[in-house]
């Protein structure tokens, strides 16, 4: 009997917090991961009621302590993992624990990818501090590719947001900027220029830059930072180049907020994942939108 082949399953340990109501953080980083074909092993820093984006009162569990002692099982058992993703982390010290966790699982070379969450329309989010934003900036260091929205590279690098921009080309400095922190590609996302949203795209390897834009929609839903930061890793997992990964998570992104929109649900709940989440399925990134490539 010839044996079958079975294509290896990547696995990624995700350190995110999980919010149980609002569809953001771990709850679309594993069902979209999952079917592009990655297996999703959470690393969580928190479990929250529900996420911070409009919800009062909320409950939390800190999970600060027990994110060592985690990772310390996973190496006693000898688990590897093809990726290291991490994404909104609530303390200094927990990025000190990912920094850790990231060196100590270096052996077979993973993919890492730092979302350093830190804010959104010009502001940062109320829990950061500047101590944070130092720790954010070595933890950035440590990864091969990130995905700052504007507002944190505006943060990361100490620059002035403004309400909108003429054009997105002239932050390609700012991508070669963040690559001196220490990652290879870098993918700006979230820029407001007229009536699009730019995505900025940069690989120092090659030295190329790319830009991705979609038609602006009038509403704002938490959790779409993940999604994209998901679909592009996903896409990056299985071996895309980086301008037809950005092209994917920027187009899904887009979809579900248009149909979200058009569905009219609360925004509090985020995107409607549950309904376009088949387009992940399918092969074709099947996007009209404008691609071009720049120097």
């Amino acid at each position: 009997m010839v044996a079958q082949y079975i294509e290896k399953i990547p696995r990624v340990a995700a350190v995110h917090d999980l919010s149980c109501v609002g569809r953001c953080s771990l709850s679309v980083i594993i069902p979209v991961l999952s079917v592009m074909g990655v297996q999703v092993c959470p690393l969580p820093t928190a479990v929250l009621s529900s996420h911070l984006g409009g919800f009062n009162n909320l409950e939390f569990c800190d999970f600060t302590e027990q994110m060592p002692a985690f990772f310390r099982h996973w190496q006693r058992e000898g688990l590897s993992f093809d990726c290291i993703y991490s994404g909104f982390l609530a303390s200094a010290q927990q990025m000190d624990i990912v920094h850790t966790f990231i060196e100590e699982f270096s052996g077979n070379r993973p993919l890492v990818l730092v979302d350093p969450v830190m804010g959104d329309e010009g502001k940062l989010y109320s829990t950061y501090t500047p101590a944070m934003q130092e720790h954010m900036r070595s933890l950035v260091s440590k990864a091969d590719v990130i995905t700052p929205n504007y507002t944190e590279a505006c943060f990361l690098l100490g620059e002035s947001y403004q309400e909108n921009l003429e054009s997105a080309s002239a932050l390609k400095e700012w991508l070669v900027r963040l690559a001196a922190f220490g990652p290879d590609r870098i993918v700006l996302t979230g820029i407001p220029v007229a009536d699009k949203v730019v995505n900025l795209a940069y690989d120092r390897r090659e030295n190329k830059f790319w830009e991705i834009a979609n038609p602006q929609i009038d509403a704002r839903y938490p959790g779409t930072g993940d999604v994209f930061a998901s679909v592009l890793l996903g896409a990056l997992l299985r071996q895309d180049a980086l301008p037809a990964a950005v092209k994917q998570a920027a187009n899904f992104v887009s979809g579900a907020i248009a149909a979200t929109f058009r569905a009219g649900t609360d925004r509090r709940e985020g995107v409607l994942l549950e309904r376009v989440l088949p387009q992940l399925c399918r092969s074709a990134a099947g996007s009209s939108e404008s691609m071009s490539e720049y120097i």
